[in-house]
């Protein structure tokens, strides 16, 4: 592995085997006898693990002396980095963008925001799935908040107490938020 490569590198992982030759050796193994006695591999079984990761460029093989190569861990990170499309700006506003690209991972909310500024940044952009003057039942608010949470209860009860959305008979309607014109 002259140039760590991600997606080679989760390969070589792929094998229990060999995901357990390179965790007894992050953890001192260092040869084929400590890694079998770590991991209850037996020393064959370690040994065509160790020939595999070694082709990879994963580890120094040295006879029966191994020597994991953990920079290539860090390498092959920053280079899947690099070669990561720049996310699409959730909002013009660099600030509430920010907070949005913080929160909003793949069009889903990773998180609740428990700081109250940042969770209306959240909330704000959350509602517009919400069409003005459109009243919906409970079961289709959770349905539109299902897309962005799994706790749709606490969402919807933080629309409502800070007047993203309002609540009457067991229906809801948009009353508040940024309104795209």
């Amino acid at each position: 592995m002259t140039e760590p490569d991600a997606a080679k590198l989760v390969g070589l992982l792929a094998d229990p085997d060999r995901l357990a030759v390179v965790s007894a050796l992050a953890l001192g193994a260092t040869d084929i006898g400590g890694v079998a006695a770590a991991t209850g591999l037996s020393q064959t079984a370690v040994a065509l693990a160790a020939r595999r990761l070694g082709r990879g460029g994963l580890i120094r093989r040295d006879g029966a002396a191994l020597q994991l190569r953990a920079e290539l861990f860090a390498a092959a990170a920053r280079a899947a980095g690099e070669h990561r499309p720049r996310p699409v700006p959730l909002s013009a506003d660099p600030a509430v963008d920010a907070v949005l690209q913080a929160f909003v991972v793949e069009g889903r909310l990773a998180s609740i925001p428990a700081h109250r500024g940042k969770r209306l940044v959240v909330l704000d952009h959350m509602v517009a799935v919400f069409e003005p003057g459109v009243r919906y039942p409970e079961r289709e608010v959770n349905a539109l908040l299902a897309v962005w949470h799994p706790d749709t209860a606490a969402l919807r009860r933080y629309l409502v107490d800070e007047g993203l959305l309002s609540r009457a008979d067991g229906e809801y309607w948009r009353s508040g938020g940024t309104v795209e014109v």
